[in-house]
């Protein structure tokens, strides 16, 4: 059974999950859903940044699409170390993607719920209403997970551009 440590956002987290809202909106400015991952190492340097792309496959979220770069650069023992930064908690998919290319650490702005209340029903983001550290419990490798912020200038920070995009 594995470990899975639920763990709040310390200062640095803030930090960095501010610049997933500046690459969710940058994607937003090129017509795409406003998501935004990065990879960083456990300094907190960025090795890794991408906002979703409307050309990319239904299935490319910017998380996925970060581990599948990260795969390719990194070994599995450096990533071991690393963590993903999201501005909404990763989908099982993209959680999946995490897991197998064995990023130890996860950190989310808001909740999968969170997004499902901006979305609603909306056809382009038929949500799964599942936690990630749910999706883990199910896995072989312990993994921290931190999110999401109580922070609220964060909060309304990540809410602005989804408010705007989904309604």
């Amino acid at each position: 059974m594995p470990n899975i440590v639920l763990k709040e956002l310390n200062e640095l987290d803030i930090k960095l999950l501010y610049q997933t809202v500046r690459i969710a909106h940058e994607a937003l400015e090129r017509g795409c859903h406003p998501f935004g991952a990065l990879l960083a190492d456990k300094d907190g340097n960025i090795l890794i940044e991408v906002g979703n792309n409307k050309n990319a496959s239904p299935c490319l979220h910017a998380e996925t699409a970060v581990m599948i770069e990260a795969g390719k650069k990194y070994s599995p023992e450096f990533l071991e170390t690393c963590s993903l930064y999201t501005n909404f908690e990763p989908c099982v998919m993209c959680t999946g993607a995490v897991y197998w290319t064995n990023v130890g650490r996860i950190v989310f702005g808001l909740t999968e719920e969170q997004l499902l209340s901006c979305t609603k029903d909306h056809s382009e983001n038929p949500t799964f209403d599942l936690p990630c550290h749910k999706v883990l419990e199910h896995g072989q490798r312990d993994m921290v997970v931190c999110g999401p912020t109580k922070d609220e200038a964060l909060k309304q920070a990540i809410l602005k551009d989804h408010l705007s995009f989904w309604n």
